[in-house]
């Protein structure tokens, strides 16, 4: 079975953080991290010094490639430092399925 994980430390979320399942909307000093599981991307967050994560809202997405996922980690981080409440970016569940 194919996987792969990315993580991006030390993102700050702008106005209004980034909404979770676990807890709804956080925000501050973030570590996002994407798990590939080879036909899905999992998304979740954590307070940079936690050890607890959370679902980003929107998670998991279908995914067919690891490069693809990939490319899913990158515009969740560019949607976390959006803030605005986002989560996974919309059109990725319908672009990756």
């Amino acid at each position: 079975m194919a996987w792969a994980s990315w993580t991006t430390t030390g993102v700050f979320p702008g106005a209004g953080g980034v909404r979770t399942e676990e807890v709804g909307i956080i925000s501050g000093d973030l570590t996002v991290h994407t798990t590939w599981t080879g036909a899905q991307a999992l998304v979740a967050v954590q307070y940079s010094s936690s050890s607890d994560w959370f679902t980003l809202s929107g998670s998991p997405v279908e995914c067919v490639s690891e490069p693809e996922s990939r490319d899913l980690h990158q515009a969740v981080v560019e949607a976390v430092r959006g803030g605005g409440g986002s989560g996974v970016p919309p059109h990725w569940a319908t672009f990756a399925a």
